[in-house]
């Protein structure tokens, strides 16, 4: 399992979890190589850089002076995967973790203290990797919403399965949290006012789960040109995993795979 934990520092946030609960809040990477993490995704996405108070291995990334994902360059140093891994919004770390457990999934790290907040890392029962976050967001929340990233997406062997055990966690079919959850097509989709935040998919809902499947959540990022990205990410070092109409998926330099997803930025 992912044990990254990157984020902003207090006193950037303007909202707390309580008033976006339950939707994706925040994403993070694991690299092993902090100088080439940081030249790959400002040569793909056009991301700057600052120094986080957790120390010399971690970085906040930004876009347009937002920040929108956190960097832990400490893979080889912690024995960890080089991978990202999406945070959703909790009012309380502490209940998502037992709430988590008790329904199958396990916990890597947490809940700890992260001034503004509390985080803890876990697994859900298909051993798909997610964070929770409790306190402050960051600034321009919405902007990050819409932006960067796009939303996420679970691979997994059983949306259906998937979909009670996350809905059970953050009250997304209560009415309690921000977001409504529906089957449009062959996928669930979470969707907060009306924008797609979250998808699960497992093929078709009527199919049998696929045992060949590896469960994780991958992370959509908005650009404004998916091509470009795809050769930026050839010439750095990285790959193209597939490339088809509007979206791409890559891997960096490292090995971790994201999606970039043609959007028009600040919409």
């Amino acid at each position: 399992m992912n044990h990254d934990m990157t984020f902003p520092e207090s006193g950037e946030g303007l909202l707390t979890t309580h008033s976006v609960y339950g939707a994706p809040c925040w994403v993070s990477l694991t690299s092993r190589d902090l100088e080439a993490t940081e030249a790959f995704y400002s040569a793909v996405l056009g991301w700057r850089w600052r120094q986080a108070k957790l120390g010399e291995p971690f970085r906040i990334a930004l876009a347009e002076g937002v920040p929108v994902a956190g960097i832990a360059a400490v893979a080889g140093m912690w024995q960890m995967a080089v991978a990202w891994t999406p945070y959703f919004a909790v009012r309380g770390a502490d209940e998502a973790v037992s709430r988590a457990q008790e329904r199958g999934g396990t916990t890597a790290v947490g809940p700890i203290s992260l001034p503004p907040g509390r985080a803890a890392l876990l697994a859900d029962r298909d051993g798909a990797s997610f964070g929770v976050w409790e306190g402050e967001l960051f600034t321009d929340w919405e902007a990050w919403r819409t932006s960067r990233p796009a939303f996420i997406r679970l691979h997994t062997r059983d949306a259906f399965d998937a979909a009670i055990f996350y809905g059970e966690i953050f009250d997304w079919a209560s009415g309690e949290g921000c977001c409504e959850v529906r089957y449009e097509g062959d996928e669930v989709v979470l969707r907060q006012e009306g924008e797609v935040v979250a998808r699960i998919e497992s093929g078709a809902l009527g199919a049998a789960p696929d045992p060949a499947v590896r469960p994780h959540w991958q992370i959509h990022f908005a650009v404004r040109d998916v091509a470009a990205c795809a050769r930026a990410a050839e010439r750095h070092g990285g790959g193209v995993l597939s490339l088809g109409g509007d979206e791409a998926v890559l891997r960096d330099a490292e090995g971790a795979q994201f999606t970039v997803t043609a959007r028009r930025l600040g919409s």
